[in-house]
């Protein structure tokens, strides 16, 4: 990052393909709308949008063609890139096949046994807030329980966007609380406080949102229909056993990709034995799964080579600058430092990424102007995480719409991000922590 900073002048202009892909999307999607299209955020696919911004990202800056497309394709290739596409590979199959093997339908029938239906929104996002807590990562949350809650879409006649949005909050309640998260590690970490200070002032900001969005989400919820509870049989007790493999591993640690690994084969493995799936039938779904997330896998791939583009370019420097430029005290310190990691954000896709990147420019700023350390780390990862659970281009948002595609649930942009409910509780939060908060108290 440093060696970036030395040789990269600020540029605004370097920011104008974010610009042209916000445009082409949401303003082709607006106008399909207009004409009366059903679903018209479907009618403009997000990667066509991503290769429109980054054509206009290889006309900015003075290097040779060549250097640009190396620069852009270094940026797709990134560690973090590639390791989010095996993730999304992993989801899609695990979905698929849990539905295959009849996972889905058993989960929903020992879940209709035991809670309201009026309540399961609400529940959804309960345990998702609880599985993320503990194993600090939003992504693996959402590959283990969206499966599941969409589960209960159509036979609780519960809307599949809103179930989606419950557990897309409650991953980013854990993401942002958690003492493992990588989020937690890199805010304490940039800043020089501890974890459990930072949790602290976390639980201030996050608790009160998260109660809010669990009162939201039980009244959202409650308008579903009754339908006849199904008996439950040693069957359905066997089914789930991936689901329940697959979260006890997460609570234990291990990696989001081994874990959905694990529970894909072992899925498999029920389906078959309990005469559920033929060998062929696995395999078939096991493809469809995997294909089922390649647009998921374009995007990230776009996104990850037009913030290199952008970066080279020096769009996040000139951003940095004019930022760090406008803070004036300890609250312009706080709301600088949440301004910056959301656009930085906004452009990675990545809420560590981000957090990386503004943490030294707001320590920086923090001493400057007096702000408190760990009041700044705890904004730099709220702020990351709420930004993170909103775009739909992130890693969160994708692996959702990648699972209910797996599920052929049909969801539209639209309807999933006006189901999320915690995101912008959690930003509401932070405002008014920063309204009150007194430095002199820290």
């Amino acid at each position: 990052m440093t060696e970036g900073r030395d040789k990269t002048r600020p540029n605004g202009i370097a920011l104008v393909p974010f610009a042209v892909f916000a445009a082409f999307y949401v303003g082709l999607s607006l106008f399909a709308s207009h004409l009366g299209y059903e679903m018209p955020w479907y009618k403009v696919s997000m990667p066509i949008a991503f290769l429109v911004a980054s054509a206009v990202s290889f006309l900015l800056g003075r290097r040779k063609l060549d250097e640009k497309v190396e620069i852009y394709a270094r940026g797709m290739g990134e560690p973090n890139i590639m390791i989010m596409c095996l993730i999304f590979i992993l989801a899609g199959t695990f979905a698929t096949i849990a539905k295959g093997s009849g996972a889905v339908d058993a989960a929903v029938a020992i879940a209709q046994t035991f809670v309201p239906t009026r309540l399961m929104v609400a529940g959804v996002f309960l345990v998702s807030c609880l599985i993320s807590l503990a194993i600090g990562t939003s992504c693996g949350t959402i590959a283990a329980v969206m499966p599941i809650a969409l589960g209960f879409a159509e036979p609780l006649g519960l809307g599949p966007a809103l179930l989606m949005g419950a557990v897309i909050g409650g991953a980013m309640f854990g993401d942002n609380m958690s003492m493992i998260s990588d989020t937690t590690i890199a805010a304490t970490r940039t800043q020089g406080v501890r974890m459990k200070d930072k949790f602290l002032a976390n639980g201030m900001i996050a608790a009160p949102a998260a109660l809010i969005a669990l009162f939201l989400y039980a009244v959202s919820g409650s308008a579903a229909g009754t339908v006849e509870i199904p008996s439950i049989t040693w069957r359905h007790l066997v089914l789930v056993l991936p689901y329940i493999f697959v979260l006890v591993l997460a609570l234990a640690g291990l990696n989001v990709m081994a874990l959905l690994f694990a529970g894909t084969l072992i899925s498999a493995i029920i389906g078959g034995v309990l005469g559920k799936l033929a060998f062929f039938d696995i395999m078939d779904l096991l493809g469809k799964g995997t294909l089922g997330m390649g647009e998921t896998l374009i995007v990230a791939l776009l996104a990850g080579g037009l913030f290199k583009s952008v970066q080279a370019n020096g769009g996040i420097l000139w951003l940095t600058n004019k930022i760090s430029k406008a803070i004036r005290g300890p609250r312009t310190c706080e709301l600088g430092v949440f301004l910056l990691v959301s656009a930085i954000n906004c452009f990675t896709a990545n809420n560590t990424v981000a957090i990386v990147i503004a943490g030294p420019i707001a320590k920086e700023c923090a001493e400057k102007f007096g702000a408190a350390p760990i009041r700044v780390a705890s904004v730099l990862d709220t702020a990351s995480c709420v930004v993170q659970g909103l775009i739909p281009y992130g890693a969160q948002i994708l692996i959702a719409m990648g699972v209910a595609k797996g599920l052929e649930i049909p969801v539209d942009t639209v309807s999933l991000l006006s189901s999320l409910y915690y995101q912008p509780l959690l930003a509401l939060a932070v405002f008014c922590s920063m309204m009150v908060f007194r430095q002199e108290n820290a």
